[in-house]
């Protein structure tokens, strides 16, 4: 089948990635060894830049390392949303009375949902694909995957990062699978990389 994969960058580092301690993961490998029979035509990879942490100075670094590790792959396409940051008042825990607040940092991945589910509808409007297999376990974009299945007919996988696959998104796929610690071992790009602006390595924390 033709395949076209969607990926929620930060469900897919957040659910598996950190959650096993294993970084510098090439995701068109996770794929391959999770879709075998299937002809991946494309790679969507949905994401944001984020924003710089003085608590982790190297954190921006990371990202554009891994971001430039994405790009050596020529069946990726990369679609960045925006990382909002702001300062809210919140009550300390515990609480007491009256309340005493502070400032929290507070930060918020914006976009990639959105971005996801639109790309997702646009390519099975416009036939490009007979299967999407989509890498989060967002309950947001039930209703997207719905409409690709009942009104484009389209078949629709679920390749789940977390621990338990969503109660909303499960009846409403055609198939799901789990990324465990093995695939994501498996799957993980060469150090040196080779891109346009010549050769670098992973980020040394990883």
């Amino acid at each position: 089948m033709k395949t076209i994969v969607y990926i929620d960058g930060f469900n897919f580092y957040y659910g598996a990635c950190r959650k096993f301690g294993i970084r510098w993961v090439n995701p068109y490998a996770v794929c391959n060894l999770l879709l075998p029979g299937h002809e991946i035509h494309r790679v969507r990879y949905f994401s944001a830049l984020i924003k710089p942490d003085p608590a982790d100075p190297d954190k921006t670094t990371r990202e554009h390392t891994y971001l430039r590790a994405l790009r050596t792959l020529p069946l990726i396409d990369i679609h960045l949303g925006v990382f909002l940051q702001s300062v809210k008042k919140m009550p300390l825990f515990p609480l007491e009375q009256p309340p005493v607040m502070v400032d929290v940092l507070k930060t918020e991945e914006k976009g990639s949902d959105v971005n996801l589910a639109v790309a997702l509808m646009m390519d099975a409007f416009e036939n490009t694909m007979d299967c999407a297999v989509v890498v989060s376990n967002d309950s947001d974009l039930l209703e997207s995957i719905k409409i690709v299945r009942r009104r484009f007919q389209k078949i629709v996988g679920l390749i789940n990062p977390q621990k338990r696959v969503s109660y909303a998104l499960e009846p409403q796929v055609d198939f799901y699978k789990q990324i465990r610690r093995g695939v994501l071992e498996a799957s993980l790009f060469s150090n040196p990389l080779s891109g346009s602006q010549g050769q670098f390595h992973k980020p040394p924390a990883w």
